[in-house]
């Protein structure tokens, strides 16, 4: 790893920031402190509930983590789009008994208050998601000290990334779970992402800055893979979610390896862009006609999603999984990255034995 990573983990295992509670203080901090890079997810928090969690973890570890902010989105074009939308979800509304939320709530996740904060009191890694920050705003985190990593989809994106400054990309395969990272939300390119092996060996010979790979990773020979193939570190969520410190429900974790679940498709039917879930009835009912209209369609989703968690319905929550979803193992997260560091070391010596025969 680069000197900038190396100080920050000691391993090169990084835990993806996963949103709406996932990525908890107490997960974070145990990832940090068996030696991968834990990451806190502050999308669709407020600024203070993520100062207040910021806190909370660095009570719980004094080993360097990161924080993961959303980019603002621009305005939706087609309002009436979202609201045909909330016609069709009437009855989901009806069968939940909760009123369907707001899709007019705010668009920028309170991104300017949460840059005050994080260049106020700075954190050792922030990461972006949904876009590429400014020059300034990534020359600003660089004057504080902070590493700075901009989530990307194709080589196109990690040039951006480059050309703004960032430290690093995090370059994420359509394998993974969640929402797909793209920078612009164009339905012309749905189903179009590129697998997460050929992404990171087209972005390594695009960019010259250290790459992060990221999707469907469950294993350490998949990180020995994507290492060979130019990645300087692996990010993994799935493998993390069933974790006991992971704020995730119990039912989305014991989704993960359930029989009944047995796919994983792309949808807009939670959020209104493309994020990969366990396929279930909502996905299967709503997926084929849900607008691309993100964050405005999870505002408008979310009371229902929470409604069928507390009905014990997985049918109707969002269960974000990456493709190797069934390859989870209920470990605690500091025994989950010692084990995938020795799955690491194991395969490095195995392809070095193997290449000496």
């Amino acid at each position: 790893m680069s000197s900038a990573l190396t100080d920050l983990c000691r391993y090169p295992i990084v835990q993806a920031p996963m949103a709406g509670g996932t990525s908890c203080p107490q997960l974070v901090a145990a990832v940090s402190e068996a030696g991968g890079l834990g990451f806190l997810a502050a999308g669709y928090k407020t600024a203070d509930g993520m100062y207040n969690e910021i806190k909370q973890l660095r009570g719980l570890t004094g080993r360097p983590f990161g924080v993961n902010l959303f980019m603002p989105q621009p305005g939706l074009a087609d309002p009436s789009a979202v609201e045909v939308y909330r016609h069709q979800l009437a009855g989901e509304a009806a069968w939940y008994e909760t009123p369907l939320g707001d899709p007019d709530s705010s668009g920028d996740d309170g991104y300017d208050a949460k840059l005050a904060i994080l260049l106020d009191d700075p954190v050792p890694a922030v990461s972006f998601t949904f876009g590429c920050p400014t020059r300034d705003t990534l020359d600003a985190f660089a004057g504080v000290g902070t590493y700075t990593v901009v989530t990307v989809t194709t080589p196109e994106e990690a040039q951006t990334a480059q050309w703004a400054g960032a430290d690093a990309v995090c370059v994420q395969g359509v394998e993974a779970g969640g929402h797909q990272s793209t920078h612009r939300d164009d339905p012309q390119t749905d189903g179009a992402g590129i697998g997460l092996l050929s992404l990171v060996s087209q972005v390594r010979e695009t960019v010259q800055i250290p790459i992060v790979a990221t999707g469907g990773l469950m294993r350490g020979s998949q990180i020995a893979a994507v290492l060979a193939a130019g990645a300087e570190a692996a990010q993994l969520g799935t493998a993390f979610l069933i974790c006991p410190e992971s704020g995730a429900s119990l039912l989305h974790k014991q989704a993960l390896t359930n029989p009944l679940f047995v796919r994983t498709a792309l949808t807009r039917a939670f959020s209104g862009r493309p994020a990969r879930g366990l396929v279930n009835r909502f996905m299967r009912e709503h997926g084929p006609y849900a607008p691309a209209a993100y964050p405005q369609v999870h505002y408008l989703t979310a009371g229902l999603r929470k409604a069928a968690a507390k009905a014990g319905d997985a049918q109707g929550m969002a269960l974000w999984a990456g493709q190797g979803h069934r390859m989870a193992r209920e470990l605690p997260a500091g025994p989950l990255v010692r084990l995938l560091a020795e799955e690491l070391d194991a395969a490095r010596t195995a392809v070095s034995t193997g290449s000496t025969q």
